[in-house]
């Protein structure tokens, strides 16, 4: 509950919350002003804005991954709400926006970037063009959250109709809102800005792994793919950003190479950093159930392993590794392993699938020798489903296990999810191809846009 009351004086620094028919923000971008020359506005993308994402982490409250006993009956808190997925968080249309706010700010202000780098003083052409290219990946970002919060999932079939949300090219907020585009026109918004920005975007990142670079683009746009479920291009895409960083995993089961700085987006491991906080979150039986008893993250990430009760073991590392408190929600090279071992998977490549699912065990699992830490079988099923768990496993509160699941329930593969209080009374229930999947249009935006389509 304190993580989430943080989260809210967070989004009200940030201006994140909607207004008037004619704006989908209500304060004119920060510094706009200011921005007069090219070292004015790359100094300006090192700001909290653009390096944190901390309200995507009430995603995670929606998830299977964790169990929140304390739940009231009924739900009315910000996070019960979430929580037992309610068509609306809250009833107050004054109040903060969460998450369609949050990313808008965002497009917002890398909007001003891209409508002015080109006029700004002093700098070279490709420095400009560099800074132009790191907004457009972050606005990619951000229409990437939106089209996988505020639309069903991308389904071939339908994805020219189903409608998604406004595409805002202005920092202009006493524009009018444009309509809701569909899923399809989003995701071509989306590849068309990174393809864009690949050519001029650095090689290299990792003097600050929360800047753009050609490997952050690339890991990305593999994520895109992810979620559109064109495996093929996913993989392709993961291992060009591996193929392109100079990140490298941590090794979980050896502390004394763990990170000193609790800055995540500072760590070796990132591609593109994108800080968030999920820490104190309790964790449910059944992802708890997922973990062997030799998973070096059991010590390293949760707090009471040993507890029993619902509730009892909390994803908390700042109480056991202070180092990894913060979550990265951005990329990592972690992450693309899994990536590649999913679509590997899915095409019978298993060779391909045991060694990047192998590479991200090894550096998790204790055991001598270091192949007793593998993976191993010759059925393709058997190794989807491993490495579908392993990436429950090692990204459980990054804010992607909400889009995993809406991805994963499109094959079939999600079972009835039902919240319980205290009393083991039933307070929700999220079915196989519920609506529910898709969050609605929140009332604040729709009390100023009254034409806007909701969402069933």
């Amino acid at each position: 509950m304190k993580k989430l009351k943080y989260i809210a004086v967070l989004s009200l620094l940030c201006c994140m919350v909607l207004s008037s028919c004619d704006k989908y923000l209500d304060i004119t971008p920060k510094g706009k002003q200011l921005l007069k020359t090219t070292n004015d506005y790359d100094l300006w993308l090192n700001g909290a804005t653009f390096t944190t994402e901390m309200t995507q982490s009430i995603m995670n409250y929606m998830t299977d991954n964790i169990d929140l006993a304390t739940v009231g009956t009924p739900p009315t808190t910000l996070a019960n709400l979430i929580y037992t997925w309610a068509p609306q968080f809250t009833s107050d249309v004054s109040s903060v926006t969460y998450l369609w706010g949050d990313h808008y700010a965002r497009i917002s202000l890398y909007n001003t970037v891209l409508l002015g780098i080109d006029a700004a003083e002093g700098g070279t052409a490709s420095q400009r063009a560099s800074i132009k290219a790191e907004a457009l990946l972050g606005r990619a970002q951000s229409y990437f959250y939106l089209v996988n919060e505020y639309a069903k999932p991308y389904n071939a079939a339908t994805a020219a109709t189903d409608l998604a949300v406004p595409f805002v090219t202005s920092d202009d907020v006493s524009q009018k809102t444009p309509p809701r585009s569909t899923v399809a026109e989003i995701y071509q918004h989306i590849f068309d800005d990174i393809n864009e920005a690949i050519p001029n975007l650095p090689a290299d990142n990792s003097n600050a792994r929360f800047r753009g670079s050609k490997a952050a683009a690339y890991s990305v746009l593999s994520r895109v793919y992810l979620y559109r479920r064109d495996y093929a291009e996913a993989q392709r895409y993961a291992q060009l950003a591996l193929d392109n960083t100079k990140a490298t995993m941590i090794d979980y089961t050896s502390p004394t190479t763990f990170p000193t700085t609790t800055n995540v987006v500072s760590h070796p491991d990132v591609i593109y950093g994108k800080a968030s906080n999920a820490a104190g979150l309790p964790i449910s039986q059944e992802l708890k159930a997922t973990f062997a008893t030799n998973d070096a993250r059991r010590t390293v990430l949760y707090s009471n392993w040993a507890g029993t009760a619902r509730g009892a073991t909390l994803f908390y590392a700042a109480a056991v590794t202070p180092a990894f408190q913060l979550t990265n929600t951005g990329t990592t090279v972690q992450e693309l392993r899994l990536v590649i071992a999913e679509c590997a998977a899915r095409a019978n490549n298993l060779s391909t699938a045991l060694t990047n699912l192998n590479e991200v065990r090894r550096n998790r699992y204790t055991g001598t020798p270091i192949t007793s830490r593998d993976f191993n079988s010759t059925d393709q099923t058997a190794v989807l489903n491993e490495v579908l768990a392993e990436r429950r496993r090692e990204l459980p509160f990054h804010g992607l296990r909400w889009f995993d699941m809406r991805r994963l329930d499109m094959e079939n593969k999600m079972p009835t999810i039902t919240r319980y209080n205290a009393q083991n009374v039933v307070v929700g229930t999220l079915e196989p191809h519920s609506n529910k999947y898709t969050l609605q249009v929140p009332i604040q935006v729709l009390a100023f846009n009254p034409d806007m389509v909701q969402n069933p």
